[in-house]
């Protein structure tokens, strides 16, 4: 008897794990075919509570994993793409929209589902071999692993045989239901099992497992189902360490939101319950059809979510209080130390969000190249001696600043580059990876600019007022550059032409022509000796290299 308990427990451990991998290639291929998609949607469909709410559902139907909602919508923040209060409508749809799975797993219990895993195997296994179909492919697998497994549990529950195991009726029963120790008890431990597995959809199979043989009360398993709630909102927690302020406010607002609803669900808990259990025909005190209990789970788990919604939506800039409360921002460093502002190594995520992660990034790298000239700009006007060099250690420090910047997103793109990426996104990584590499150039250039300077001040020469205006104007049209880059850089490239580009360029182009004949000029007229020329020109060379660089990234960003 013994020998066969263990091998029925090997049984559910391995339909367990099946279950957990089927959901995530299940949510995997979804992700991966509707990427782009997705953060359409997360973008566009999150005007208000109520929008934000609905996406956050159809996501989470849609996907069946709530923790990937979760974790895409404290990535999003992170990246600056939606706002606290945004994110948390979000994550309230995402709790409605993780009930499908209980009942999806309710329907295990009830149904044959052996007459579509089989079908399910063999078309998946016919598209994932065709390289546009294959993602469907994945998708299918994973239905039919998620099935099978339900299948699987389903019958080494009947095997188990618990209802006619007297000492496993007779532990349960030694429980008091009627008892508020028991029930925080069990949430506690619905909680912390939650937390170590970090699949809410596991522990919820094991109590739906546990209720459907009859042995486990419904009352302490609704109170598991409750603990699930909390601990589910650990992978989002733990996704969010290390990330900036914002994001680790999204996801303890996504605590915050179940804790509240367990304590109010707490404090009418057997009223509820009872009201659950009549709506499905249950009940709870003498006890009844043991089929029926996994729909009790399933609804009470509906009913809880949908309810605790319904009372909290109304109180969204209430609860980004609350967060903000609690996770004050932490006071800035005096001095600025190297850090990635949206790419978060730490923060676990699909390749899509990694990638437009990594976009918002380079858009951010792109700005400070700018702001970088804008110092050298600032160089040029300096005559304080103190100053000059001060400002001149800080350009230094700038375009040591962006050396790493371009390592640090070439490594974490490189590592997005291991998984299986769409030819979509792996277009938009070599495109990153010239954007980068370009940007690194600009801030080349600005330090070759300001050390031309430095050069100009410790010969002890200076421009003439007429060389000062045409570098002002050279560094006029060179900014002008600049900001289009940044506009194209940070919005749609479809929604700008790159002719203003090319437009700038020759602009450019022209201008160091007829300065530089100009220089010769004046040098051969003795306006001015030969030095300041040469330094006049390698400065004037320079701005006109950079404008080439920034040529290179508009049409990386084009594709061109």
């Amino acid at each position: 008897m013994t020998q066969d308990y263990f091998m029925i427990g090997l049984k559910l451990l391995g339909a367990l794990g099946l279950l957990i991998y089927g959901m995530r290639m299940m949510s995997d291929a979804l992700q991966k075919m509707a990427g782009p998609q997705l953060r359409h949607i997360l973008g566009k469909m999150t005007t208000n509570r109520l929008t934000g709410m609905l996406t956050g559902a159809f996501i989470t139907s849609a996907v069946q994993s709530s923790s990937a909602t979760t974790v895409m919508t404290v990535s999003f923040v992170s990246a600056g793409l939606l706002t606290l209060g945004q994110a948390i409508s979000v994550i309230m749809g995402a709790n409605i929209g993780t009930t499908l799975t209980a009942w999806i797993m309710s329907l295990g219990y009830n149904v044959d589902l052996t007459n579509v895993v089989f079908p399910a195997f063999f078309i998946g296994m016919i598209l994932i071999y065709k390289k546009q179909h294959r993602f469907l492919g994945d998708f299918l697998f994973g239905i039919a692993f998620m099935f099978l497994s339900l299948v699987m549990l389903s019958t080494a529950g009947k095997e188990l045989d618990l209802a006619h195991n007297q000492s496993v009726v007779d532990f349960f029963a030694s429980f008091d239901t009627g008892s508020y120790w028991t029930i925080l008890a069990f949430l506690a431990i619905g909680t912390v099992i939650t937390c170590i597995v970090q699949s809410s959809a596991a522990v919820m199979a094991i109590t739906i497992l546990l209720c459907s043989t009859g042995v486990l009360p419904i009352y302490l398993g609704i109170a598991l189902v409750m603990g699930e709630n909390i601990g589910t909102t650990a992978t989002a927690n733990l996704a969010a360490l290390g990330a900036n302020t914002q994001a680790r406010r999204a996801a303890l607002a996504h605590l915050v939101f179940n804790v509240f609803g367990v304590i109010w669900v707490l404090c009418v808990f057997y009223p509820f319950v009872d009201l659950v259990c009549q709506l499905v025909g249950y009940d709870p005190q003498h006890g009844g059809q043991a089929t029926l209990l996994p729909v009790v789970l399933a609804t009470f788990h509906t009913c809880f979510n949908v309810t605790n919604t319904a009372i909290l939506i109304g109180f969204i800039p209430q609860m980004e209080r609350v967060v903000c409360w609690l996770l004050p921002e932490s006071p800035q460093p005096q001095l600025e130390e190297f850090k990635l502002r949206y790419i978060q190594a730490n923060l676990v995520q699909t390749p899509e969000i990694s990638v437009l992660q990594a976009q918002k990034e380079t858009g951010h790298f792109s700005e400070r190249v700018q702001q970088m000239f804008g110092m050298v700009r600032q160089l040029l006007e300096e005559k304080d001696e103190e100053k000059f060099h001060q400002l001149f250690t800080q350009i230094a420090n700038q375009e040591d600043y962006t050396d790493r910047m371009e390592m640090e997103i070439a490594r974490y793109l490189e590592q997005v580059s291991d998984n299986h990426l769409s030819d979509i996104t792996k277009t938009k990584v070599r495109q990153m990876l010239r954007e980068i590499s370009e940007l690194e150039s600009i801030g080349d250039a600005c330090y070759n600019m300001s050390r031309t300077l430095n050069r100009r001040l410790e010969s002890g020469l200076d421009f003439t007022p007429t060389l000062y205006n045409k570098i002002r104007a050279m560094m006029a049209l060179t900014d002008d550059a600049l900001t289009q880059m940044n506009i194209v850089m940070n919005g749609h490239a479809k929604e700008h032409d790159i002719h203003d580009t090319y437009r700038i360029e020759n602009d450019i182009n022209q201008m160091r022509q007829r300065l530089k004949s100009d220089n010769i000029r004046a040098v051969n007229e003795r306006e001015y000796d030969y030095s300041t020329g040469t330094i006049f020109s390698d400065f004037i060379n320079e701005c006109e290299k950079l404008g080439d660089y920034v040529v290179n990234v508009v049409q990386a960003r084009f594709g061109l």
